[in-house]
């Protein structure tokens, strides 16, 4: 994944986490909305004047937002595992998964 997209990827978890609206937070950014869509989709990369306005809006160091703390939050890798086993159909795969799970747990 590109550093673009890396960076986006954690602008938008922090607006999330925050409870902004890309609308919300590219007012207090002093840009375009369209323009934070593209920096948060890894499209755009934004400047060092607009970098400064989100360690400061979004109350965040340079070390926190540029910290490799894995692309997804626990909570979003959990919620997407739920999904996945509830999406499967095969009884046998379902218990693979359950198995493998309980090995895990049990370590």
């Amino acid at each position: 994944m590109s550093i673009k997209k890396q960076l986006g990827a954690k602008i938008k978890r922090l607006r999330q986490k925050r409870g902004l609206t890309q609308e919300k937070l590219a007012e207090k950014l002093d840009i375009a909305t369209r323009t934070l869509c593209g920096i948060e989709n890894g499209e755009n990369f934004l400047t060092s004047e607009t970098l400064e306005k989100i360690f400061e809006v979004l109350n965040v160091t340079s070390s926190e937002l540029f910290a490799c703390d894995h692309i997804k939050p626990q909570e979003d890798l959990v919620n997407e595992l739920i999904l996945d086993i509830k999406n499967l159909k095969s009884r046998e795969k379902i218990e693979t998964v359950y198995k493998i799970v309980k090995a895990v747990i049990n370590e």
